[in-house]
């Protein structure tokens, strides 16, 4: 490596380490125990790393030999072994930095892969509250940015330190048996060339992490202005030039960051390699001068000159080893941040499946608070100091109530009564604080999860649907359905024609959120998809409250098949959706005030009548 390759590699690792050295105290072991699944390579790692430094260290020798050799008129055989030699520690060294490139990639792109999947794999584990306080953005950069800085450690700061001081220790042997004098004024230059760095590296972290934080926020903007929702709130609002200048000023701001790291780079890259080039014509100076002394060999002064780069070199990598290493391990610690969060909802290692056959569905003593942020999420994910430690208001309060099998059950209610906390525990998006929930007799904590969500099917108000095609939406539901399943579902959901109108057909991309779609096919897709699951329990939760009259209608239609012979609850503001419900609960405030069938109820001029006769009083 030359003195200006020394340079820019001191001053890209300072620049790109963070001041946050803090890290939990276990997290240093935690990292030892990961790695020994990697042991076999890490040491093959290790092992080639110190054969390429040995090789780095033996060509400059063998270059000062082929000096003596000449100046001393050896025979012309000895110059061509000592070149042919040095041709094939070339080629030998070219074979180990290959080598050695395999050993790293493959390693480094292990951890990623292991780091990624683990920690994808453990959120999809976590309760929806997790998700509801979590920024999208901080999480993803978990299983990028910071996977990616502990992935270094394994690839890039394990082999440099190894390598580093193999090559530190050899070259200094070699250059103080060659000129102790040459070696100390080598040394004694290192200051001149490291400090200036560790200075330089630290404004540019600085200056990196600004830039960082800017890029941060305009992705941030960009991805909720260049969604749907986000483009029409910021047209309709009539914000778009506003919205252009707050871009426009973090684009400025990284603008000029860009232009003072680049000067500042240029700066210190030339002025190090000013002090390079001093720094080999001393050594040039004074070797020059012992060896017309006749105290030093031509070729010696050769070695040396070439040697002194090659002892800058892994100087400055251990200097900015600890660097490196916090680094890593603050990655390493952020990841196992994750990875450390307990998941809310397990499966029993004895769970069963469901009983086979209708299910019936029962409720009982059923009392619910949702958890607070300490029990479900991160500071850093939720880009706050501290997580809000308070217990939530208790939501239900007791709730019993049975739904046969084959039955319809309706939930009414005010706004944050607690209906929709009950489709979530039915469905164990959530689990009860105390109570039970029982399907076909058998509580679904000894269930196992594969049972209950084939068993369950539910229809929200917004329709989620993801950017993929028609098809693959509604085989989220069945994965092994036929084409002929798909399209009879779409059949039944009165999406048919619709469908094969359609250039693409099947596989029309719906869009973000299902955007290309109206509100009303948008929620008769998710109906074709409830269709292809065919659960044995359907959940309705607001599934036509967002719809005018005629898209509930014909998004009624599409129900009607599939709640045909299963159980079902149906959540509803719109009272006229559930008069034909074999009872009706109405919910408020966290209990059960009322049951019974539309006729009952209104008979008893209770609180359903009430919400009845204000629906429809001015009709």
């Amino acid at each position: 490596m030359s003195m200006e390759g020394a340079a820019h590699g001191s001053l890209w690792r300072l620049s790109m380490a963070t001041e946050k050295s803090s890290y939990r105290p276990g997290t240093p072991k935690r990292v030892l125990e990961f790695a020994g699944r990697y042991k076999g390579k890490l040491t093959a790692f290790v092992i080639v790393s110190v054969i390429g430094a040995a090789l780095a260290v033996a060509t400059p020798v063998l270059a000062g030999r082929v000096i003596d050799a000449i100046v001393a008129g050896e025979p012309s055989s000895v110059v061509v072994i000592l070149a042919v030699i040095i041709a094939v520690i070339a080629l030998a060294d070219a074979a180990i930095g290959l080598v050695n490139r395999w050993l790293s990639a493959n390693l480094g792109e292990g951890v990623i892969y292991d780091l990624r999947t683990q920690v994808f794999d453990h959120v999809q584990k976590m309760p929806i509250a997790f998700f509801n306080r979590t920024r999208t953005g901080a999480l993803v950069s978990r299983l990028n940015n910071d996977v990616i800085g502990a992935q270094s450690a394994f690839a890039g700061t394990l082999s440099g330190v190894v390598s580093n001081i193999v090559a530190l220790v050899l070259t200094l042997i070699v250059m103080v048996s060659t000129s102790w004098q040459v070696t100390l004024l080598a040394v004694f230059l290192l200051p001149i060339f490291l400090i200036p760095a560790r200075r330089m590296g630290r404004s540019l972290a600085r200056l990196r992490r600004e830039a960082a934080e800017y890029n941060a926020t305009m992705g941030a903007q960009m991805t909720e202005r260049f969604s749907a929702p986000g483009a029409t709130l910021v047209k309709l609002f009539g914000r778009p030039a506003h919205e252009s200048h707050e871009f426009a000023t973090r684009a400025a701001a990284v603008r000029d960051i860009g232009i003072k790291t680049a000067m500042r780079q240029f700066v210190f890259v030339t002025a190090l390699t000013l002090v390079a080039a001093l720094a080999l014509a001393l050594v040039y100076g004074l070797g020059g001068v012992y060896a017309l002394r006749g105290e030093l060999a031509a070729g010696d002064v050769v070695t040396l000159a070439m040697l002194l780069t090659r002892l800058y070199a892994p100087l400055t990598g251990l200097a900015n080893a600890r660097v490196e290493i916090m680094s890593a391990l603050v990655s390493f610690d952020r990841v196992f941040e994750i990875l450390d969060l307990k998941p809310m909802i397990v499966e029993k290692p004895t769970a069963t499946a469901l009983p086979d056959g209708p299910l019936s569905l029962s409720v009982k003593n059923a009392r619910f608070a949702y958890p607070s942020a300490d029990q479900v999420s991160l500071a850093s994910l939720e880009d706050v100091a501290v997580l809000d430690s308070r217990a939530s208001a208790t939501v239900l309060k007791g709730v019993s109530f049975t739904v046969p099998a084959g039955s319809t059950t309706a939930l009414v209610g005010s706004s944050g009564a607690g209906k929709s906390t009950i489709a979530q525990l039915v469905s164990r998006l959530y689990d009860v604080d105390e109570g039970g929930i029982e399907l076909g007799g058998m509580n679904i904590r000894d269930a196992t999860f594969a049972s209950l969500r084939s068993s369950i099917g539910m229809v929200t108000q917004d329709g989620h649907m993801f950017h993929d095609t028609i098809r693959n939406n509604l085989l989220l539901a069945a994965p092994s359905a036929t084409e002929e399943e798909v399209w009879d579902a779409l059949r039944r959901a009165r999406l048919e024609p619709l469908v094969r109108a359609m250039p693409d057909g099947l596989e029309t991309v719906v869009g973000e959120r299902g955007y290309r779609l109206s509100g009303g096919e948008r929620q008769r897709m998710t109906i074709a998809r409830l269709l292809l699951q065919a659960p044995r329990l359907v959940i309705l939760d607001e599934a036509t409250a967002a719809l005018d009259s005629t898209n509930e209608a014909a998004v009624q239609a599409a129900l009607a098949e599939a709640l045909e012979g299963r159980t079902a609850v149906i959540i509803a503001h719109r009272l006229s959706t559930i008069r034909n419900a074999d009872e009706i609960l109405v919910i408020e405030d966290g209990e059960i005030v009322e049951q019974g069938n539309h006729f009952e109820l209104l008979s008893h001029k209770g609180r359903y009548s009430e919400l009845y006769e204000t629906q429809f009083s001015q009709s």
